[in-house]
């Protein structure tokens, strides 16, 4: 679980330095978004299954 978690707060802060440089539509940003929800819906997901 430690993994998950620490892979969220790398895309998480990839997001953020990308957000400050880049418009709102580029796709380079969208695309790091598009990575932090999969990860946080195996997140959601792994704690569904393990509760």
């Amino acid at each position: 679980m430690d993994n998950i978690i620490r892979k969220i707060e790398e895309l998480r802060l990839e997001l953020n330095k990308l957000s400050v440089c880049r418009c709102l539509t580029d796709p380079e940003l969208i695309k790091a978004s598009q990575k932090l929800d999969r990860a946080l819906n195996d997140y959601d997901k792994f704690l569904k299954e393990n509760m």
